[in-house]
């Protein structure tokens, strides 16, 4: 009896963490994460044509936006940051990849192509970051969930060899 009732806690625990929403503190108290809009291309031929025209390289995030946890912390830890904001505006081209569980999350041909690119890459593991040339080359990629700060190093390590 003792085990069901361990069970049934757990369970409404981790319910009520799954549905909490984002919250931050400020001087007035408590308020929602504010939204920052990044320059996300709408597809992987845009992306690498602006990349070879502006000489920039392409930072593509792998994402299961509905299902992957560390994505999601990803999201709102480095995505959502005035200061990757500034970087990405000034010396990165962004494409997102987006291979969600619900089908009502993007289109189907979208995911067509985010399956393909998926597959192009052999991505396996979500989040992954990879950066790649206007030729569609991979550079580099960072694999799974890191602390956010330990990001920079790697980008601006590869903004610096592009």
């Amino acid at each position: 009896m003792r085990k069901i009732v361990y069970a049934f806690a757990f369970c409404l625990f981790a319910n009520q963490i799954s549905y909490s929403q984002d919250m931050v503190t400020t001087d007035e108290g408590f308020s929602e994460v504010r939204e920052i809009k990044l320059n996300w291309m709408p597809n992987y031929k845009k992306a690498l044509k602006k990349s070879k025209k502006e000489r920039k390289p392409v930072l593509i995030y792998f994402t299961g936006s509905d299902w992957c946890g560390p994505c999601k912390i990803l999201d709102r830890d480095l995505f959502h940051t005035e200061k990757f904001k500034t970087l990405s505006d000034k010396d990165l081209v962004l494409l997102e990849v987006n291979i969600p569980r619900r089908l009502d999350i993007i289109s189907p041909e979208k995911m067509i192509e985010n399956k393909s690119i998926q597959k192009k890459y052999k991505v396996k593991a979500f989040p992954t970051l990879m950066i790649v040339n206007h030729k569609g080359r991979k550079i580099a990629e960072k694999k799974g969930y890191i602390m956010t700060e330990y990001y920079y190093p790697f980008f601006q390590s590869q903004i610096d060899r592009y």
